[in-house]
């Protein structure tokens, strides 16, 4: 027992102890992989994760479209088969109907002339009748002898084989009959039960004069060894002078040709039928109702009501109960080692109680369907290849475009790093990725105007001392530059133009005045004053601006030409600073343009703002010193301060405008400045 239980805890043990081994080796590999992908860059993770879900699922699809594609090829093709036994029963049946409508309309003509000679027989008849009527009436004989003469006359007359002349007075007394004469028949009917002696007699004495009359029905002979009930057409006239109804009548199959026209074409219409293959061993065959083949490749004229297939089914009666449908058995031919299965379609024809089939062996309606099966097989071998390539290339794109954009994102970030906040990514989609993105450059535009407005707090702090500098020193320079300024236009008064001291004093008044400007300019930047808006004619302000500065001595040989738009509305504006602004962009033209130079001066309306824009031919500026333009104290001139676009900047962004600088060296600059036509809205 302690033995037993020893060898179990042991085998315990060493399953236990597998079972780790195992798992433990699977952990290994599990983290290997693990390891692996680590060290993977993000487009090449992707492409090993994401194209076994792709690869893998394309296989197995496949698979399934090719399962499905084969099976429905085999229903297609039985559909398509069952089609076919439906059509083959069809044009079976359409010519039946075809062969029938053509004896019909060949027996109605019959029928119809017939008629016309049993018309023209009783019209003969009555025309007899009538001939001893006017004997008896002329006096040459009595009504005895014209009675006598009349039947005489009468039966003397043959219609066809069996047909005859009789007449009968209008209670339904015959007075000529081969074989009743003297009966009264008023009571007789036909094979249906119908009183058609009756019938003729009412009709009779109301037709009109000299019509001929016309009534069929079935009767049955017994003289003339009828089995059956046939159809007889009797033509007849009323004789009123006698009260006689004159009637010829005859058998209707007795005015068609022998049989010998329709057997041949029958015969014809089976050669049609069995000519027809269905398949490649599949036929026509018809029957009637009773079992007996009327038309068959080898049973013609044979019953075969009482047939089994290899289950003992007896499909033949199965189909001759239901008439119509279709019917499936199991049927072996002679030579051939086993039964196969068969399928019938069939079909009732009413007219001569047939019943029509048509049948093919099941194993010839898939023989098409096997061809297609090893097809469909290599055509789905070789698409889910050229997909799994496709795919292969589509997910190596996909990881492309995934993690393009991550790369162009670590760049900006890099560059962001650097210091250059003014870095954007670049947002072309809203997934994920391009929501990061427009939040990283928020980020960014918060740190840069954050930056902006560090940078703007030091500037206003800058200001304010430079405001407090300059006031001191505009008080402190302006009353010494008063005094040389008053001495030296004193001393100026007092000397002609021709002492060798009036070119210096001229000098110190010029250069006083130019350290009198400077300190102005400094007072302006310092301390613009808020702009006093006011309704404003752009237009009109600007060619008073240009009529002004025409004066000036930068602008004499300068061509200014002015395009201003027609219509343009008035804006709020200060008047004053933007004189100020005109004229300080009009004079810089001036003084880098040059003898001979252009400028031209624009308005338009654009996006709701007015646009003005100065464009002239001449030097330019670098691009270098594009970037210092605005910059306080900065000029390319030998003897400007560097404030006046500081100044004209200044003045726009407080009218919440803007105002930007284009140039080439050698081709020209050109100023635009935007500003609202309402800046209190901003």
């Amino acid at each position: 027992m302690l033995c037993e239980l020893v060898s179990k805890k042991s085998a315990e043990f060493v399953i236990y102890k597998t079972d780790y081994i195992r798992k433990k080796k699977a952990y290994k590999v599990i983290a290997i992989l693990n390891q692996l992908l680590k060290k993977l860059k993000l487009r090449w993770k992707m492409l090993v994760m994401i194209l076994p879900l792709v690869i893998i699922p394309i296989f197995l699809v496949g698979a399934v479209i090719g399962y499905i594609s084969n099976h429905h090829a085999y229903l297609g093709i039985t559909r398509t088969s069952k089609d076919d036994l439906e059509h083959m029963s069809g044009f079976t049946i359409d010519l039946l109907q075809s062969h029938h409508q053509q004896f019909q309309v060949y027996k109605q003509d019959k029928e119809r002339i017939f008629r016309q000679e049993l018309a023209a027989f009783t019209t003969l008849s009555y025309n007899l009748v009538e001939a001893q009527y006017r004997q008896f009436n002329a006096g040459r004989i009595d009504r005895s002898t014209a009675l006598n003469e009349a039947r005489s006359a009468l039966k003397k007359v043959n219609v066809g084989e069996t047909g005859y002349i009789y007449a009968m007075t209008g209670d339904g007394t015959l007075k000529v009959h081969v074989a009743r004469e003297g009966e009264n028949v008023y009571n007789e009917k036909d094979e249906s039960g119908r009183y058609f002696i009756r019938e003729i007699c009412k009709k009779a004495r109301l037709a009109r004069p000299g019509e001929v009359l016309y009534i069929i029905y079935p009767w049955r002979n017994a003289v003339l060894g009828d089995q059956k009930a046939r159809n007889k057409v009797v033509a007849y006239r009323y004789f009123k002078e006698w009260d006689w109804i004159v009637a010829a009548g005859g058998y209707l199959d007795e005015t068609y040709d022998n049989e010998s026209f329709e057997r041949s074409s029958f015969d014809l219409l089976k050669e049609k039928i069995k000519q027809k293959k269905v398949g490649m061993t599949g036929y026509i065959f018809c029957m009637d109702s009773k079992g007996t083949f009327a038309i068959h490749p080898s049973g013609e004229g044979k019953n075969f009501i009482d047939s089994s297939d290899e289950e003992g089914r007896k499909f033949i009666r199965e189909m001759c109960e239901k008439k119509s449908g279709w019917i499936r058995y199991s049927w072996k031919n002679r030579g051939e080692p086993t039964p196969r299965m068969k399928i019938v379609r069939y079909d009732y024809f009413a007219p001569w109680d047939w019943i029509i089939a048509v049948g093919s062996y099941e194993d010839e309606f898939y023989s098409e369907a096997n061809k297609i099966k090893w097809r469909i097989v290599a055509w789905i071998a070789l698409l889910t290849l050229i997909v799994g390539c496709v795919s292969t290339y589509l997910v190596f794109l996909a990881a492309r475009i995934f993690t393009g954009p991550i790369n162009r994102m670590l760049e900006t970030i890099r560059q962001v790093k650097r210091g250059k906040l003014d870095a954007r990514m670049e947002v072309n989609s809203d997934d994920e990725l391009g929501e990061l993105g427009a939040a990283f450059n928020r980020m960014t535009e918060i740190i840069q105007r954050n930056r902006e407005m560090e940078a703007t707090l030091a500037q206003q702090g800058k200001m304010a001392s430079l405001g407090v500098l300059s006031s001191g020193v505009a008080h402190e320079i302006n009353n010494p530059l008063g005094v040389i300024l008053g001495y030296a236009a004193y001393l100026e008064g007092k000397m002609k133009e021709d002492d060798p001291g009036y070119r210096y004093i001229h000098e110190i008044k010029r250069e006083s005045k130019r350290c009198k400007k400077i300190v102005q300019d400094l007072l302006n930047y310092a301390r613009t004053p808020k702009p006093v808006l006011q309704e404003t004619d752009i237009n009109a302000l600007l060619e008073q601006i240009v009529d002004f500065a025409a004066n000036h001595t930068d602008m004499h040989d300068v061509k200014v030409v002015m395009e201003l738009e027609k219509g343009l509305p008035s804006a709020l504006l200060d008047g004053d600073q933007m004189r100020q602004v005109a004229i300080n962009l009009i004079l810089n033209a001036g003084a880098a343009i040059g003898r001979g130079g252009l400028l031209k001066i624009s308005t338009l309306i654009e996006e709701g703002h007015a646009v003005i824009r100065f464009s002239d031919n001449g030097s330019g500026v670098s691009n270098e010193n594009l970037e210092k333009i605005f910059e306080p104290f900065f000029t390319t001139k030998e003897k400007g301060t560097g404030l006046g676009l500081a100044i004209t900047k200044q003045i726009v962004e407080q009218h919440h405008g803007t105002i930007s600088i284009e140039s080439e060296l050698g081709v020209g600059t050109k100023v635009t400045v935007r500003l609202p036509f309402h800046p209190e809205e901003f």
